[in-house]
């Protein structure tokens, strides 16, 4: 299991996913999960996978192969729009899938899903989730973020405090904390955490942070949030018992 998450802001996007593949008692594994592909100036696709290892990687390889080669059904350097490239990656996750399940299935769930967010120039920036079967949806301004993954340990606090007018850098604590929530509550969702912060109209994926368990900010946060948790709690009013 995993956890990715996609935000969509006035100013941008926020990316961010997990890096745990295996929670087992002798074998924890770690894998990125956060793949961009780039055109300086031009276009940044950020892709976010979620499911199978080894279909996520395969999709990934492909659409890493085709990048620039002229292959109209899977090169994202042909896309006119993230519409177009949400469409290849779906098309490639099918391929897949097509190709793989039948000996998969006798093992284990061949399944997989992924969130596209990014922006092509000539269009503002856009966020997709890619759902196993291939087919997707949209983010938009009254659903602002989108989740894969170990998805409902995260949920409540981005419910609450995000909006898409949440400035960068308070999606990004939001974010972390719906991490560590989720990591609180489920083994197979682990650090690293990978986080993208894309500015509108910037074309560059340079904003790429990794936060690993003993990263200071983060230590600082969790610890922080927990004691404001229980400061709140203190000074609600008893319950009429």
């Amino acid at each position: 299991m995993t956890y990715c998450l996609g935000i969509l802001l006035r100013d941008g996007l926020l990316l961010a996913s997990d890096s745990r593949t295996n929670a087992g008692i002798d074998q924890i594994a770690t894998v990125s999960k956060l793949t961009v592909f780039e055109t300086p100036g031009e276009r940044v696709i950020t892709v976010l996978s979620a499911g199978n290892l080894a279909t996520t990687q395969a999709v990934i390889a492909w659409l890493k192969q085709s990048y620039g080669s002229g292959d109209q059904s899977r090169d994202l350097t042909l896309s006119l729009t993230l519409f177009d490239a949400a469409q290849k990656v779906g098309d490639t996750l099918r391929d897949v899938i097509a190709r793989e399940a039948e000996f998969v299935q006798p093992h284990g769930d061949p399944s997989a899903s992924f969130i596209i967010g990014g922006q092509i120039a000539g269009e503002d920036p856009r966020l997709f989730q890619i759902y196993s079967a291939g087919n997707f949806m949209e983010a938009s301004e009254r659903t602002p973020f989108l989740q894969i993954g170990e998805t409902k340990y995260g949920k409540p606090i981005l419910d609450r405090l995000l909006g898409s007018d949440t400035s960068p850098s308070e999606a990004a604590k939001l974010t972390l904390l719906s991490f560590d929530a989720t990591m609180r509550s489920n083994l197979s969702v682990g650090p690293p955490f990978d986080l993208m912060i894309y500015d509108r109209d910037s074309f560059t994926s340079a904003r790429q942070y990794c936060f690993n368990i003993e990263n200071d900010y983060l230590k600082a946060l969790r610890e922080q949030y927990s004691a404001g948790l229980q400061d709140l709690v203190k000074g609600l009013p008893e319950p009429p018992l």
